[in-house]
């Protein structure tokens, strides 16, 4: 034992990643294949969520096998055996990730203690490590105004041709103009804009849909673009698509904001979703109401918004800190 593991940290060392085990058919078939029906078409759930549960399923079985405890069922694991699982699992996670696996293999068993093939949540009251509360990064107003304004720049060196220069600022005043996720954002299509109201018919998590306010500019961008577009647009037609006219795609858009936060020397960590990050963090500075900031982001729990509002506080604080003399 000792030594094959030895070997394996042997073989990450020289850049070579052991082998992961594949997954048996049946196993798949038999308890994979049931709770993937469940959390696509009853619960609705994204399908970067149903990805993240089969990845925590996965691990799960391979810590299993490599213990030799699958054959003994889930109804036999131990207090003892599960906390050694997440003792484990701190070693190849992150503390966020193993907290979002135990959330996925939670609602794995109870799917199957409904049916009553098992008799007991063997997760159930394991403790997890404390999650660290890290506040979500977001682009200063000033800092937006110069990312929105890269393709303009890019358009007049003669880098990019005037169609993606116009694409490109859509993309990124619907993210930070309309709070979009990205998934949302390549999913929109003509149709579900109203520009005469100034609002998007978005679908969220869990097929939820709401109403968006773009702005002016992504009203007049997106009208802009249906004028000049040298292909016919129907209402399911995509908002944004690539120089050949397929839809854009998510690694499109982040690969798109590479470009662009580069162009403006901002950190290259930022995501598309820091720009969602922003659209609420800016509302809250300017005075909104939580529970509208709530609405335009599609957030079920206030909890979920009220983690921008200790963002707001901490930027209300620096500004004392630095313009107030008992600051």
């Amino acid at each position: 034992m000792t030594q094959r593991g030895g070997n394996a940290k042997a073989a990450e060392r020289a850049g070579h990643r052991p082998a992961l085990l594949e997954l048996p058919p049946a196993v798949l078939a038999e308890w994979w294949a049931p709770f993937e029906d469940h959390l696509a078409k009853e619960r609705r759930l994204s399908r970067y969520t149903v990805r993240n549960y089969r990845q925590a399923f996965e691990d799960f079985y391979r810590w299993l096998a490599a213990q030799d405890l699958w054959a003994r069922g889930f109804d036999a694991l131990t207090t003892r055996e599960m906390r050694d699982f997440v003792i484990e699992a701190q070693r190849r996670f992150d503390r966020r990730t193993l907290h979002n696996h135990a959330s996925g293999l939670r609602t794995f068993f109870k799917f199957w203690l409904a049916p009553g093939r098992l008799k007991r949540n063997p997760l159930l009251n394991i403790p997890l490590p404390k999650l660290e509360k890290r506040l979500p990064k977001f682009l200063t107003e000033e800092q937006a105004v110069l990312l929105l304004a890269g393709p303009a720049r890019l358009r007049e060196e003669g880098k990019i041709d005037a169609a993606t220069a116009m694409r490109d600022r859509l993309a990124m005043e619907l993210l930070y103009g309309g709070g979009l996720r990205v998934s949302e954002l390549v999913a929109l299509n003509h149709g579900a804009i109203e520009p005469g109201a100034g609002v998007a018919r978005v679908v969220g998590k869990g097929n939820k849909e709401r109403l968006c306010p773009l702005g002016r500019v992504a009203i007049a961008l997106v009208q802009q673009a249906l004028a000049e577009s040298p292909r016919d647009i129907t209402p399911a037609s995509p908002v944004l698509v690539n120089a050949d006219g397929r839809r854009t795609t998510v690694r499109d858009v982040q690969l798109m904001l590479k470009r662009y936060l580069a162009l403006a020397g901002l950190p290259m960590d930022l995501t598309p979703h820091k720009l969602r990050h922003s659209f609420a963090t800016h509302l809250l500075n300017a005075g909104a109401d939580l529970r509208v900031v709530q609405e335009l982001l599609g957030h079920s729990q206030l909890a979920t918004t009220q983690l921008y509002t200790h963002v707001s506080m901490a930027r209300l604080q620096e500004i004392h800190a630095k313009a107030h003399p008992r600051g």
